[in-house]
């Protein structure tokens, strides 16, 4: 199947560490994409728009910071209810190679920035309090002199980031095609097993018997580790690949639907309104967009 997401190429010259877009603008008119690098995109005055990273989509308020380093995931930032027509957006696309053996970024000064970068493979929104310490910085990043000074400010920002609380991961694992990590080998061997059976009926006795657990014992558990309900996880999960399907494929929403573990097509479609906001249907027409390398 052809792709309907646009697929930009970075203006990152060959050698280069970062590219920095610091623009205005009336409206949002650029198309759903993806690209292998980092971002970082700041968007000011824009109360009402709307963010879409991966399978999720969420209305702005005046100030919107989010970090992006999943390799291909898409995302976009749209007109929706905007009726500002001074719009102040700046886009930061970098590289960061924090997965390489030897690579600075795996040493100890820079754990929590890792730790945020891994984070951000599913996209992460920043609260207004952490937006406005660092608003200053990214704002006067493109007015810093080019090369060494501006890395290292930009560096100073990441870090500043990183340290933040209240940082929220927004696609799903499923459609981000991330995997869990970080957390305990129960938690990630009850995820792995949801992940591989969630086409399945999956039973509360038998996760709980995975991890040598009371069905009781291991609900708290779960719900303390995750935040989420076990049933509730499932469905979260069965509706991230529901969503990548939804894109990736031109499957019929009812053969998606059945493909995905869910039994009735009319409890799908209420589940997924419930989580998404919209149809199927109006979520596969926000990714119809024609193809285009640019």
């Amino acid at each position: 199947m052809e792709s309907r997401i646009l697929h930009e190429v970075a203006p990152i010259e060959q050698g280069g560490f970062m590219y920095i877009a610091d623009r205005r603008k009336v409206e949002f008119n650029y198309p759903i994409h993806h690209h292998e690098i980092f971002e970082l995109n700041f968007v000011e005055n824009a109360a009402g728009g709307l963010r879409v990273v991966g399978d999720s989509s969420e209305t702005i308020g005046d100030f919107d910071l989010a970090l992006i380093t999943g390799a291909h995931l898409e995302h976009s930032w749209e007109q929706g209810g905007c009726v500002s027509t001074d719009i102040h957006e700046v886009t930061i696309q970098f590289r960061i190679d924090f997965e390489a053996e030897g690579s600075m970024f795996r040493t100890n000064p820079f754990r929590d920035m890792r730790a945020m970068l891994v984070r951000a493979q599913r996209g992460l929104v920043f609260g207004r309090e952490t937006i406005m310490r660092v608003y200053p910085r990214i704002v006067g990043l493109s007015g810093v002199e080019k090369g060494f000074p501006a890395v290292m400010e930009f560096l100073a920002i990441l870090h500043e980031l990183s340290l933040a609380e209240g940082a929220r991961q927004l696609s799903s694992s499923a459609f981000a095609k991330v995997d869990a990590s970080s957390e305990s080998r129960r938690v990630m061997k009850v995820k792995g097993f949801i992940e591989e059976r969630y086409r399945e009926e999956i039973r509360l006795a038998t996760l709980a018997d995975l991890v040598g657990m009371t069905p009781t014992a291991f609900s708290r558990f779960f719900r303390l580790r995750t935040g989420k309900a076990l049933a509730e996880y499932i469905v979260d999960v069965r509706l991230g690949h529901v969503a990548r399907l939804l894109v990736d494929t031109t499957e019929s929403v009812s053969e998606i639907c059945y493909a995905c573990g869910f039994n009735t097509l009319s409890n799908f479609n209420r589940l997924f309104r419930a989580r998404k906001g919209c149809s199927p249907t109006e979520f596969r027409e926000k990714y119809c967009k024609k193809r285009v390398v640019v």
